[in-house]
């Protein structure tokens, strides 16, 4: 399996994941021209942007601290890409939320980061 394919796995996983939280999925891997968002979703009023990062060990670093400063910039842009396109008024609210997935175990960052 190549990374796409083991990304798309764990994506899945964190969709049901979400589900089973209260979030209606919208969109996974919503592409533009300036970047991708792993999972667009809907949690009660919220407009929300999921990033997914999977590590198979902690020796690699918590899945959760790899969403750096250019990474939320790049989701946020794309953030703003998909409303546009989905003409989408720009004061519903949204957020930006990021989950862990390390071997069996699911974190889930509420509002992980503030738009850049």
């Amino acid at each position: 399996m190549n990374k796409r394919q083991v990304g798309s796995i764990y994506e899945q996983a964190a969709g049901y994941y979400l589900e089973q939280q209260g979030y209606q999925i919208l969109e996974y891997n919503y592409r533009c021209r300036i970047g991708e968002i792993d999972i667009v979703a809907k949690d009660g009023e919220y407009l929300v942007f999921c990033e997914v990062k999977y590590r198979k060990s902690g020796q690699s670093g918590n899945p959760l601290e790899a969403v750096n400063g250019k990474k939320q910039q790049t989701i946020y842009h794309c953030a703003l890409y998909y409303m546009t396109e989905h003409h989408i008024r720009q004061d519903v609210p949204c957020r930006f939320d990021v989950v862990g997935i390390e071997e069996h175990k699911i974190a889930l960052i509420k509002n992980a980061f503030e738009g850049v």
